[in-house]
């Protein structure tokens, strides 16, 4: 029996916890945010209908904290947590002891986490439904000699990956025989630091490879389907900078068959509400079982422009027992999106996070223009957490509208007081390489530097020193925003 959701709290921060509170309010849906010390004036915090105190700024202290979390939702009379992404969201232990206290998880079951939580679980899963997989071992690599055969079988070169987590930790590529105990020694003890847990395995090292990403979703009546692709393969270390859809390399043909592959996965864990099956896509178009994602992925947006699909009021309505609204056949792409991930970081020092405040931050405006962002002006990027700004979306009817649309958004998108990776986004989308559909994971590594991003980000640097002149005597003749919203946020709040 479906049970109607009066009232989320987010157990999460920044532009997710605001994007689940667009959607939830669009459904008449009441929301309760929670928040840190480094959090307490934040956007999240003020647009939600309550805020809960959680904890110290560490999110050892707050954000990961399942207990306080359930507690602040109990107590606030929720009755179901959205995760967002990171922190708890694919934690299986959480999701558990949320239907434990009687609350509804907006997100898959405990099962499916924990199965698709391990890569090398996933990767006997996929195996068992004749998913393409990356030639490799099958089991947690424990003894060297062994582990080096095997990768003697495989050929070099290999990659070393941690069996838990993700974001390019415990990851190892190794060229020759010779590196390889250094390197599988570096990857076990990092995979130990990061996850509490050594396990690795093995892989061929796919050169030329593309990240490719199948959205599924599923309601709990079995109904399974995937809403195309994603091309994630604009990355810096192992993390996505740049996201589009669809992909420029795919065509209908190969588009069905990971499709269905990543439906296939999906039946295959009894999966329930919104997830991303992930492949790696060789220079040959052979594509390769990676990864299942069960949460909601960072550029779900570029999905949902495309598709016209809310993917968050999916996730509520399938948390709620409803069946899906549309099967494969009606789903359509209609045009194209291109999402760029604005980091704190500084691309011209390979991309280091640079902490500090925004003493100007002026979104674009404009018509296919969408910013999902967690900041305002004035505030300071905390060291706490991970150190996105927000998230740039650019949409059009076509792929060169839409890289067109992008590069304009990016010259009019204001940001002071830190260094950005908006220079290289500027740069990546303005290369013939990725306007020609031509390229690769190892993208940065290949073409970007930095004397050919400050040329080309002139323009931007530019307009950002001509726009800081423009705000600065307005801005000396009031105090700090967050000094003027502190008594109305008291008030609101207590």
């Amino acid at each position: 029996m479906s049970k109607k959701i009066t009232k989320i709290l987010i157990a999460n921060r920044g532009e997710i916890a605001r994007r689940v509170i667009r959607t939830a309010r669009k459904m008449g849906i009441q929301t309760v945010a929670v928040y840190s010390d480094a959090d307490e004036f934040s956007p999240h915090v003020l647009e939600a209908d309550q805020a809960c105190y959680i904890g110290k700024s560490p999110s050892s202290e707050s954000y990961l904290c399942i207990d306080k979390i359930i507690q602040a939702a109990l107590e606030s009379g929720a009755d179901a947590i959205h995760p967002g992404y990171g922190f708890l969201s694919e934690n299986a232990e959480f999701a558990k002891q949320v239907k434990k206290s009687k609350l509804i998880f907006i997100g898959p079951s405990e099962a499916s986490i924990l199965t698709m939580g391990s890569k090398l679980a996933a990767k006997a899963l996929a195996e068992k439904y004749n998913i393409p997989l990356v030639p490799g071992t099958s089991e947690p690599v424990t003894d060297l000699v062994k582990a080096k055969k095997r990768a003697k079988e495989i050929g070099y070169p290999i990659l070393i990956k941690a069996s838990a987590g993700g974001g390019g930790k415990g990851m190892r590529i190794v060229s020759k025989e010779s590196e390889f105990e250094s390197q599988m020694k570096r990857a076990m003890s990092e995979a130990e630091n990061s996850f509490g847990d050594p396990s690795v395995f093995i892989e061929k090292f796919v050169e030329k490879p593309r990240h490719i990403e199948i959205q599924i979703l599923a309601d709990k009546k079995g109904n399974t389907v995937h809403l195309f692709e994603r091309e994630c393969s604009i990355q810096r270390r192992h993390q996505k900078v740049i996201e589009e859809a669809p992909s420029s390399i795919l065509d209908d043909k190969l588009r069905k068959k990971m499709g269905d592959c990543a439906v296939k996965i999906a039946k295959a864990c009894r999966y329930e509400g919104a997830g991303t099956v992930e492949f790696l896509l060789d220079k040959d178009l052979n594509f390769y079982f990676l990864e299942m994602n069960t949460r909601l992925q960072v550029e779900h947006p570029v999905t949902e422009l495309i598709t016209g699909i809310d993917l968050v009021e999916q996730q509520i309505r399938v948390a709620q027992s409803e069946t899906l609204f549309f099967t494969q056949k009606e789903l359509k792409i209609k045009g194209h999106a291109i999402e760029m991930r604005v980091y704190a970081e500084d691309p011209y020092d390979d991309f280091l996070p640079d902490i500090g405040t925004l003493t100007v931050y002026k979104e674009p405006v404009a018509e296919g223009v969408r910013v999902d962002g967690g900041f305002r002006e004035g505030m300071p990027v905390p060291i706490y957490y991970d150190p996105m700004i927000s998230k740039l979306i650019c949409y059009a009817s076509t792929r060169e509208k839409a890289i067109e649309k992008s590069l304009q958004a990016i010259d009019e998108y204001f940001i002071g007081g830190i260094k950005t990776t908006l220079p290289f986004c500027s740069f990546a989308l303005a290369h013939k390489s990725f306007k020609e559909g031509n390229f690769d994971t190892h993208f940065v590594k290949k073409y970007f530097t930095d004397k050919q991003t400050h040329t080309l980000s002139e323009k931007t640097l530019e307009s950002l020193a001509l726009f800081s002149v423009c705000q600065h005597a307005e801005k000396e003749k009031k105090d700090s925003q967050f000094e003027d919203s502190k008594p109305v946020w008291k008030l609101l709040r207590t």
